[in-house]
């Protein structure tokens, strides 16, 4: 049985889109997102004439990701709160990564496509979208441009239900339905190696407040949790 602190079983597949510059098939478990990284020579009208770059993220769910079939977002009309809520994570998290000024006027487009959803679809998508990135820029002979190594995971606390109880590393869906406390969390360490830092925390009592102590401990777990993705990402890379 996995331990609380174990992430789910992790494989980063690259190359799976062939016209993309970089891309990633991440799969945590029964979450498997694809992610993809295409460079564009152009920029928001509101950069040009800066000389220096964007990094902008879409995110969508495949109809058939979740338990019951969801309609296509553009079939609806325009995007749901939540959509818009992850793109912005994923796209000002991989903006940590990157220096913006180092691609000229340049806009890295990332696609992140849930196929299966089991929970922690955003922190998949960012620990894939980073490799998916880290391929686009090499491909184009930038990897200089790449300065930080991001990862992402998601962390509770559970106090019901059957299987791990307590700190949870890596919730799959049931877990963070029932968790009273639940996170997510990006971290960022230079390209080279080095401390982590944080980019992003966001922590929420689902069914109760949380205590400080309650939540250094989420932080520790994350923060284990991204070195562990790290790692696997720069055996990926390797």
């Amino acid at each position: 049985m996995r331990q609380s602190e174990d992430l789910r079983p992790l494989d980063l597949e690259k190359g799976v889109q062939l016209h993309a510059a970089g891309s990633c098939l991440v799969k945590l478990g029964r979450t498997h997102v694809l992610c993809a990284a295409s460079l564009e020579q152009k920029v928001p009208g509101w950069m040009k004439g800066r000389g220096t770059g964007w990094l902008t993220a879409e995110y969508g769910m495949l109809p058939a990701a979740t338990h019951t079939r969801s309609d296509r977002e553009a079939a609806r009309g325009k995007q749901q709160g939540r959509t818009v809520e992850i793109q912005r994570l994923i796209g000002r998290s991989l903006r940590q990564a990157v220096d913006l000024a180092a691609l000229g006027e340049r806009t890295l487009a990332v696609d992140c496509d849930v196929l299966n959803a089991d929970g922690g679809t955003r922190c998949a998508a960012i620990t894939g979208a980073w490799i998916a990135v880290a391929l686009a820029l090499r491909s184009q002979g930038l990897s200089s441009a790449l300065v930080r190594q991001v990862a992402a995971v998601s962390a509770g606390i559970v106090e019901s239900g059957e299987g791990r109880r307590g700190l949870v590393l890596d919730l799959e869906y049931e877990e963070d339905h029932l968790a009273a406390v639940d996170c997510n969390l990006v971290a960022a360490r230079p390209a080279a190696g080095g401390e982590l830092e944080l980019v992003e925390l966001q922590g929420t009592g689902e069914g109760r407040s949380f205590s400080r102590a309650e939540a250094t401990a989420l932080l520790d777990l994350g923060l284990a949790g991204c070195l562990a993705l790290m790692e696997a990402q720069r055996t990926a890379l390797s």
